[in-house]
């Protein structure tokens, strides 16, 4: 079945945490002992979940077996009570798979501030654990989704072995994390090194590449099992095809952008630097009157301008070229460039003629469907 990795369970139930019977609580479960490494939000005020989670990490020393996920609390500022109730859903889920706490990683997305539904949660883990099957990855990206409309799934074949993964996420996205969940299973026998190594890499190339309305959350976590089940594969082509999974989720999210009608690709080139390409395709790609631009159509290409002098980096050339498409909108033709902006899907290109830099990054628009789903999020 297409997405399956051997040695690895998913199942996912209604917990009760959301309303109207809602699936918002999954399972991932590794029939033997996993190698794990996951990367977590910057945010200074991390969720009672990340916390947990890097401490079983250590403990564990990257060993584990199982990671349990719920959707419609975050968990997060919620003090000693907060970190009380994951580690009592983490109690409960090693107990009914026979593995120790340290063994399992916790995550949550959804209300900040909230107390989280343990009780809830702890009585629906029988059920939990008896729908495991290797054929509910689907049922495990819908468990996650919280403003997403679509569940996000992406997988490839690196040699014998499969990488998996799932995603949440549609708005509070911003580099270097966001409030974004991904999870990823792999049969792929690798090293914690080599895995490690991979997943900053694929994480740098796509999910801290993308941009919806430039805030980031206190719950973020990509994490990566690999049990080992089919063998050894090449570490240079798990590392690509572990960014493959994570650029396709990481795309699937920037799509379901909170009110998103327009989904952008933004490539800077001819910056001083990568690093310097990169900040500045962030700080456009952030840009309240650059989306909202796109979202008219207007090819106002002053706001992209003024976007990129307000990335704070030096160039060597006052020179910009700005592209929609094949059209430079600098010298081009207005009316065909807002026809090119219309489109779902637009390439925006900016050369700075300052260097050999470049980055890609990935962003949408900003619409009035995105104020009115935040402006009623908990009402």
């Amino acid at each position: 079945m297409t997405g399956t990795v051997a040695g690895f369970k998913t199942s996912a139930v209604a917990a009760g945490i959301k309303a109207r019977e809602r699936l918002d609580l999954a399972l991932i479960y590794s029939e033997k002992p996993a190698v794990a490494c996951a990367v977590f939000t910057q945010n200074r005020f991390a969720a009672a979940p990340v916390l947990l989670s890097k401490k079983n990490l250590q403990e564990s020393n990257h060993r584990v077996r199982a990671l349990i996920v719920n959707s419609g609390n975050a968990n997060a500022a919620t003090g000693i009570d907060g970190m009380r109730r994951a580690e009592a859903c983490v109690a409960a889920i090693a107990g009914a798979l026979g593995c120790s706490p340290a063994e399992v990683l916790v995550s949550s997305t959804g209300v900040i501030g909230r107390p989280l539904a343990s009780e809830a949660i702890c009585n629906a883990i029988p059920a939990l654990v008896q729908g495991l099957l290797p054929s509910n990855t689907e049922l495990l990206a819908r468990a996650i989704m919280t403003t997403d409309k679509v569940p996000k799934i992406a997988s490839v074949t690196v040699g014998n072995a499969r990488i998996t993964g799932v995603a949440k996420g549609a708005g509070m996205i911003h580099p270097d994390m966001a409030t974004m969940l991904s999870f990823i299973m792999t049969d792929a026998a690798i090293e914690r090194e080599e895995l490690e190594s991979a997943l900053h890499y694929a994480v740098d190339k796509s999910f801290n590449s993308i941009s919806v309305d430039g805030d980031t959350s206190t719950n973020d976590m990509v994490a990566v099992l690999a049990n080992g089940a089919s063998g050894r594969v090449d570490p240079g082509e798990f590392r690509e095809g572990l960014r493959q999974v994570c650029e396709q989720l990481a795309k699937a999210i920037v799509r379901d952008g909170e009110g998103a009608t327009k989904f952008v690709e933004l490539t800077v080139e001819g910056a001083p630097s990568d690093e310097a390409a990169r900040l500045i395709g962030r700080t456009i790609a952030r840009s309240p009157l650059v989306k909202t631009a796109i979202f008219g159509a207007d090819p106002n290409w002053g706001r992209i301008l003024a976007a990129v002098g307000n990335a704070g980096v030096p160039l060597q050339s006052d020179r910009v070229d700005i592209y929609i498409g094949d059209l430079n909108i600098v010298d081009g033709n207005l009316e065909e460039a807002r026809e090119k902006l219309t489109q779902p899907e637009i390439r925006i290109r900016v050369i700075l003629h300052s260097g050999s830099g470049f980055a890609r990054v990935w962003t949408c628009d900003l619409t009035h469907e995105y104020i009115s789903i935040n402006a009623d999020y908990t009402t």
